[in-house]
Parts: structure tokens; sequence; C-alpha cells
């Protein structure tokens, strides 16, 4: 047992095992005798990649994600293998995904995509320098590679046909750093 800020924790139990999470469920007791669970998605970690084209054009992805029925508009990204590095983890899926080498990954920032039930910390690269090389996407994976200007992002964000939070999170860090350099 530990202490926490919602309780003592008395028990945890796996209830899932899976190939990208896993679910585990807490158990807390209150000061005051009464219990509660917390579910919590267990995740390796991810990465996602800003691809800049040499054009300065930012290279974003369409895909059908199968968890919200729609195909999406967003960076590329992917999952942590066990005890990856995640910069090699953003090599191996910028090319997976789009076909494009970086000569230049650079980590931005990292953060929690849902801290409230989920243990995924993603992990956000700017990639430059890019070199068309064969894609290698994994078969469940059906992608459309689509540029757009930056400015063209961010107007696309603010009518929501941008809606994942990566993306947007990735595009925000993207504009603000080129605000602070003017």
């Amino acid at each position: 047992m530990h202490l926490s800020s919602l309780g003592i924790l008395v028990e945890s139990r796996r209830v899932y095992d899976g190939k990208v999470v896993s679910l585990r469920v807490d158990r807390f007791q209150l000061p005051g005798g009464s219990f509660f669970d917390r579910e919590v998605v267990e995740h390796r970690g991810a990465v996602a990649m800003l691809p800049l084209l040499d054009d300065g054009r930012l290279l974003l992805i369409r895909q059908y994600r199968h968890p919200v029925g729609k195909v999406l508009l967003e960076i590329p990204a992917g999952t942590l293998d066990k005890d990856e590095d995640p910069e090699d983890c953003a090599r191996r899926e910028l090319v997976e995904e789009t076909g494009y080498e970086a000569e230049v990954m650079e980590e931005l920032f990292s953060c929690f995509l849902a801290p409230g039930y989920s243990s995924e910390k993603i992990h956000i690269f700017l990639a430059s320098k890019l070199e068309k090389v064969n894609p290698k996407p994994e078969i469940d994976e059906l992608i459309e590679l689509q540029p757009v200007e930056i400015e063209e992002a961010e107007a696309m964000i603010m009518k929501g046909e941008i809606v994942d939070a990566k993306t947007i999170s990735g595009i925000a860090y993207l504009l603000l750093r080129r605000g602070s350099k003017t």
C-alpha cells in the first residue's frame, strides 16, 4: 500500500494485457474508510513527427482511425517498441508512414496525452532535411500524404478539420516557436 493524493492504494490488479495497451484497476481507500476504483490504461509511449519539406510545407497524413470511425488528418506517429529510444522510433515511423528519411530529427517536447486515465507519453519531433525513400507501411496502414502550408494547417485546426490532439499541439508549438523568433 502507498499513500497518494487519492488516498491509500490498497490493491492493483491487471485486467487486460494487449499488444498496444494494458488495463489495470487500482483500488483506493480514502481517510474516511470508503473505497473507489481507478482504471488505468498502460501504454509504452509514442512519438509523432512534424515533417517539414524543403519548400516549408508540413507533410500531414490522412488515415482511417477505427476507434473514432473516421479518416483523420494528422502528423505521422507511432508507438514505441519496448525499451526503444524515442528518436529511433521517430525515424522508423517517419519512413514507414511517409516514405521520407530525416537528416535532422529534433525533439521539440513531450507530453501526456490523457493523464486522467492513461500513462501514455508522446514525444514530438521536428523532422527536416527530408529525403524520399520507399515507404514501409504496416499491413493495416492505408495512408495518403497531404503537404500543407503551416498557416493552412492552422486554419484547418480553427475550422475543426484537424481534430487530433497530437497534431494540434505539434502545429501550435511550431507556430508559437516561429512567433517567438520574430
